[in-house]
């Protein structure tokens, strides 16, 4: 499926913290400005934030979702 007008990121910023890179999102929705974040590892990547409207709020749910992972993640060798 084709989509006239896709959403391509728009990283505004990015930063390692504890052993993720976290590169922040920054997208126009229904005239506001929205922030996501994806985080990527050795183990993979995902979308820790999937959208709040404070840069801020974006960076600080980052974080937590990394110290939550750090907490199941298996140890490295």
């Amino acid at each position: 499926m084709l989509f006239s007008d896709p959403d391509y990121p728009h990283v505004v910023m990015s930063f390692r913290y504890r052993g993720f890179q976290l590169d922040l999102d920054q997208s126009e929705e229904q005239g506001g400005t929205l922030f996501s974040v994806w985080a990527t590892h050795s183990h993979g990547y995902a979308v820790a934030v999937p959208g709040v409207y404070s840069r801020r709020e974006a960076i600080y749910n980052a974080k937590r979702w990394v110290d939550q992972r750090l907490k199941t993640l298996p140890p490295n060798p």
